[in-house]
């Protein structure tokens, strides 16, 4: 194993991908599973100065630039809003820009930084291992973003790499995903996922209740835990939606209200199915006369929601809307 340390289903993923050649990857699958922890994984052992069969070797002045987030060879590629959640510095006009408040952090991967990516693919490397380019979530790229990336991943320098991660693959160009290799991401353990859990510090009585909560995605355990949606929050979230309780989602952005609804909408399908559900103990699911046609309906307005959850005109009465179609649907009979 490298000195890097990961969670041990991405180490196993990026040994595999690293044994294969191909200049673009693309890491698809669905939220929590570490799309963005193999993509950096990758790009680390490709410019890495030491590398091993495992991937990067965590100590060479390659990795450290990277763990700085200062590497001349590797472009990130991300919405401002995930740069600055991750650590990424931004642009320097772009910083300033945001700090003088004439705009907002962006939440797509603006156009002039693809551009400026793919100016950077063109240069010389400064290290001599070549150059990475890492997007994520590549979804984020709107039509004119992508095809700024097309031709360069279509015809690309002899020295640059591309890794593009996502958690909705659909969601991109027929064309960038047929000019990469894809990867479907692999989903961990139980064995391996709690006790990793416990070592991020997820304190090992709720780790279980959690990772069910999460759909088994450990990612997502982490963001749900900062967020303080606990075991009982989630065992309450069904009842508090029947009795039409708009407060349960207080605490919660538009965007995790509607997540977290989809969840229970699709274990109170598997119920109606006959089926045994998968985010909620069966005891703490609403007894419900839904119907699975009324349940599916409900999870297509959910999906509508889920489009303008990030620009919603008034956050508060977004939940509360949600909040009574919940409960229409919950006592909805046949």
């Amino acid at each position: 194993m490298s000195a890097v340390s990961y969670a041990p289903w991405i180490a196993r993923q990026a040994t595999d991908l690293l044994a294969q050649r191909g200049h673009a990857w693309l890491l698809q699958g669905p939220s929590g599973l570490g799309q963005y922890e193999l993509a950096l994984a990758l790009a680390s052992a490709w410019l890495c100065e030491k590398p091993t069969e495992q991937g990067a070797c965590g100590d060479c002045p390659s990795c450290h630039a990277i763990a700085v987030h200062t590497h001349a060879d590797l472009e990130v590629l991300m919405p401002e809003t995930v740069m600055i959640e991750l650590g990424w510095p931004l642009p320097e006009k772009a910083q300033d820009e945001i700090d003088k408040k004439t705009r907002k952090p962006s939440k797509e991967i603006r156009v002039d930084a693809m551009r400026d990516a793919v100016e950077f693919s063109q240069r010389t490397d400064a290290r001599g291992r070549g150059k990475a380019v890492l997007v994520f979530p590549a979804e984020r790229m709107n039509t004119i973003t992508a095809n700024a990336l097309l031709k360069t991943l279509e015809e690309p320098p002899g020295d640059v790499r591309f890794v593009l991660a996502t958690e909705a693959s659909h969601m991109l160009l027929p064309t960038i995903r047929s000019r990469c290799l894809a990867h479907t991401m692999k989903w961990p353990e139980a064995d391996e996922a709690l006790p990793w859990l416990t070592g991020q510090g997820v304190p090992a009585a709720v780790a279980q209740d959690l990772l069910r909560s999460a759909g088994g995605r450990p990612a997502d355990v982490l963001r749900q835990a900062e967020s303080g949606l606990s075991p009982d929050w989630w065992a309450h979230l069904p009842k508090a939606m029947r009795q039409g309780d708009a407060r349960h989602l207080a605490e919660l952005s538009p965007a995790q209200a509607i997540d977290a609804l989809q969840k229970l909408c699709h274990d109170l399908v598997l119920r109606q199915s006959g089926a045994v559900p998968r985010f909620f103990e069966a005891s703490h699911l609403p007894a419900s006369a839904a119907s699975v046609a009324a349940l599916t309906d409900w999870f297509k307005r959910l999906m509508q929601s889920a489009r303008t959850a990030e620009h919603p005109f008034n956050a508060g009465l977004m939940l509360e809307a949600l909040t009574a179609d919940a409960q229409q649907t919950l006592l909805s009979k046949g």
